[in-house]
């Protein structure tokens, strides 16, 4: 089989493979500014029908008790995937823009592989807890708890890291019992309609279990926040449209998970080796062009060590340039769009325009006429109240803050609507985690500890998220708690 579609990549509904009603959209490559193929543009009617063929499936059948089941369905899509991974780089590559390195690892490979996990999680995990005796109204009974899947998940995932993303919602969704509508960003529908067809054509996920919906129009999404039929949205975007998800879901009182927008600290001590630092925070921010949303966007380094700062990280993005996302030594790609390379060029500007100066980088690399690239940027002469370091730019920006001790390192860093992620460098373990303890986010690095895993759960604080994907924690997400008693 072949992956690469001739014209468009179809829906997965009711286990079949189908066009969209709406036709076709283009797909553009952001390296090269050229289409490079389309997919299938889904309706309202279209997703009306996943979401039945999900509700039916999770309904009628006994996808949602049959553990066994499930953790094959999983392990064949892995196994399958894997067999396809050299096609699935090329098309991950092309449709994301992402460096080919990645793709070894959270682009494609890793989060195909973590598909075992929750397979292993449908197998192990504790269903059934006993609570033992007790005596309620002086009435002797045996309790216990049974946990059971939530239902209709509706999945909906942004461009950056498609495929990590994907798979952190439909493996351990699926993994727990329910059934899953899921709805990829417009900006890269082939990551998840390729799957889709994989799943059809070499796995025994029974029909309407998994219903994957490509579609040119965010409006097609929105109907899963909306609709009664689903039991739960699972989305991961920007903190404005999570709002507007936790909003539309209120009406029918279905749960949320929500993994948002991100600002997150690279904070480094007076006594860390402040060149490695550096070298670490201007490779973080740089990496898929800065395209994360738990990236380190803000530097905070020691005031009296701050002219050094900004020439060591300036001379480390200096040598992390741009380039084409195929060769095999780029960190820094494309950004996805010409709309998102004109947002990242507005925040560059707008730090001008607020008293910053551009130490490297600011705008296009010379040596590309085509392809969404914009130059690593390093930002200094603002302090934490500016624009550029409030607000998420999803793009390979670093401002640089002058901190006056460990104390005002965390004020600094907790000052932020959000609070994903976090760094911190240093020697001393007890003033380390005096600041991992003060930082109010969800997850925190020390000395370039790498915290991301299928057994770490990953979300934030604040208006950064609700709720964890990954791990337990995630897993959980998808599941419903009964208590059950009888007399003893």
């Amino acid at each position: 089989m072949t992956l690469r579609p001739a014209v468009a990549s179809d829906l997965l509904i009711y286990g079949k493979l189908v066009p969209g009603s709406g036709g076709t959209f283009d797909i553009v490559n952001p390296a090269t500014e050229e289409v490079i193929g389309q997919a299938a543009d889904a309706t309202p009617a279209d997703m009306d029908s996943a979401i039945a063929a999900a509700r039916n499936a999770f309904d009628t059948t006994d996808w949602s008790r049959d553990h066994a089941l499930r953790a094959r369905c999983l392990r064949q899509l892995r196994d399958a995937l894997l067999a396809h991974a050299d096609e699935l780089r090329e098309l991950t590559v092309a449709e994301v823009g992402c460096p080919v390195f990645l793709t070894h690892g959270p682009q494609l490979e890793g989060p195909i592989t973590d598909l075992g996990y929750f397979a292993d999680l449908a197998e192990s995990y504790a269903w059934t807890r006993d609570l033992g005796e007790a005596k309620p109204m002086g009435i002797k009974n045996h309790r216990e708890l049974r946990s059971e899947a939530v239902g209709v998940v509706g999945a909906i995932t942004p461009w950056n890291f498609p495929h990590q993303i994907n798979f952190a919602k439909i493996g351990p969704a699926l993994a727990a019992g329910c059934t899953v509508v899921l709805k990829p960003a417009p900006d890269t529908p082939w990551c998840a309609a390729l799957v889709g067809k994989v799943i059809a054509e070499e796995t025994d996920f029974p029909p309407g279990v998994i219903n994957i919906v490509t579609s040119s129009d965010h409006a097609v999404g929105a109907q899963l926040s909306s609709d009664p039929r689903v039991d739960i949205v699972s989305f991961t975007g920007s903190t404005a449209t999570g709002r507007k998800v936790m909003a539309a879901s209120a009406e029918s009182l279905k749960k949320v998970f929500l993994e948002l927008g991100g600002k997150s600290a690279f904070i480094v001590l007076d006594d860390a080796d402040l060149g490695s630092a550096c070298a670490m925070a201007a490779f973080a921010v740089v990496t898929h062009a800065g395209q994360g949303c738990a990236i380190t966007t803000r530097l905070l380094v020691p005031r009296e060590k701050l002219a050094d700062a900004i020439k060591a990280t300036g001379n480390a993005m200096a040598g992390l340039a741009a380039n084409d996302p195929t060769d095999p030594g780029t960190i820094c790609g494309p950004l996805i769009s010409a709309t998102q390379r004109d947002r990242v060029e507005s925040y560059i500007k707008l730090a001008v325009e607020e008293g910053g100066t551009i130490e490297v980088g600011g705008g296009r690399p010379a040596d590309k006429d085509k392809g969404f690239y914009v130059q690593p940027t390093l930002i200094s002469g603002l302090d934490n109240s500016a624009r550029v370091a409030q607000e998420e730019i999803f793009g390979p920006v670093l401002v640089i803050i002058a901190h006056d001790g460990d104390d005002d390192a965390i004020r600094i860093a907790n000052d932020s609507p959000y609070g994903l992620s976090g760094m911190v460098y240093g020697t001393d373990e007890t003033r380390i985690n005096k600041v991992v303890d003060g930082v109010r986010t969800g997850t925190m690095g020390i000395n370039g500890g790498i915290w991301y895993s299928a057994d770490v759960p990953f979300g934030g604080y604040k208006a950064s998220g609700i709720g964890r994907e990954m791990g337990v924690n995630g897993f959980e997400e998808y599941l419903e708690v009964k208590a059950v008693a009888k007399p003893a």
